[in-house]
């Protein structure tokens, strides 16, 4: 059968328009992975991204150098830092991290974990347990030995508060509901949870390790044990007179901090807004050091599956650190 003129008309117009979708299609695609990359974000962030070039170098590593992080979670170690501390061990610094909490206290993760809605009891420390040992693996991925690494498991989300109370009163866990550390793999297994105990163990870290350096959360972090942290960790150097020790380091900069989320190498990471009056410094990364910074948050799964564009934000072209934590701007 012979199609008619109006009938092939017809069908040639529906093949033009099948075509025309197609190309729109793949000019969208086209044009998304333009848009992200790292010459088209300078074109969205111009003032953000001269602001972070214009900044200072952040001063470097030795060999011989004794290099100690202070991380609130695991995960803050890699998200922070990462870069700057395989830069140190590549050096020849010898690395050290200390974890204040075992990050238990992220209830969301743990249903997920357990795969339901109501997790049944111990779900928090099953999910602490899994967060050590993702710290564990992050950190040898980095290139630091498991000899160097120490475990506090402090009540998470409860930092702030065991700070500002009575020491003779332990402070509960608003999740696990202990009061007393209830892990074995710990510095201090069974300290109450008071804020006594938690200076007396993070100054048994300070006299083991004698950093030269220690790399701590500003207090313009959002978060409440990011601020506790690195009060407790200002007063323990201060006391010793080694607060110029400090290098300073911010993960809760601000609402939608970092931008844009999601992965892209070879951008930098901008200025936060929580601390945009800190004299910030910024410590390049080489490619290989973003993919090993990757590597490294790529370790936190339980994390990873629950917020991974907020995560690989991190990974840029850049870390930043100030010396002081006071406003300079």
């Amino acid at each position: 059968m012979r199609l008619g003129l109006s009938n092939r008309s017809r069908f040639a117009g529906a093949r033009l328009r099948k075509l025309a979708f197609a190309s729109a299609v793949m000019l969208c695609v086209v044009a998304g992975f333009a848009i992200n990359s790292p010459m088209a974000l300078r074109w969205f962030y111009p003032r953000a991204t001269a602001a972070v070039v214009r900044l200072p170098a952040a001063p470097g590593f030795s060999a011989g150098m004794r290099v100690l992080l202070v991380s609130p979670h695991p995960d803050d170690e890699s998200l922070c830092c990462a870069g700057q501390l395989q830069q140190a061990v590549a050096a020849g610094a010898q690395v050290y991290i200390v974890w204040i909490t075992s990050g238990d206290g992220f209830e969301l993760d743990a249903a997920l974990q357990e795969r339901t809605s109501r997790p049944r009891a111990g779900a928090t420390e099953r999910l602490g347990n899994m967060r050590i040992g993702e710290a564990t693996r992050a950190a040898a991925a980095l290139g630091i030995p498991a000899s160097h690494l120490t475990f506090l498991r402090y009540p998470d989300g409860a930092l702030l508060k065991m700070y500002r109370a009575n020491n003779a009163v332990p402070v509960r866990s608003p999740h696990t509901g202990a009061t007393r550390v209830p892990y074995p793999q710990a510095l201090s297994p069974g300290a109450a949870y008071t804020r006594a105990n938690l200076e007396r163990d993070l100054n048994r870290v300070l006299d083991a390790v004698r950093p030269d350096v220690t790399l701590i959360p500003t207090t313009s972090d959002f978060h409440h044990d990011h601020r506790a942290t690195s009060l407790v960790m200002q007063e323990l150097l201060a006391r010793r007179g080694v607060l110029s020790s400090a290098r300073y380091w911010i993960v809760h900069g601000g609402v939608e901090w970092p931008v844009p989320k999601g992965l892209h190498l070879g951008f930098p990471l901008l200025i936060p807004p929580r601390g945009h009056t800190l004299n910030w410094l910024r410590a390049d990364l080489t490619p290989e050091q973003q993919r090993g910074k990757l590597a490294a948050i790529q370790a936190h799964r339980t994390q990873m599956n629950v917020m991974p564009r907020f995560l690989e934000a991190f990974v840029r072209e850049n870390e930043l650190v100030t010396l002081s934590d006071k406003r300079g701007r």
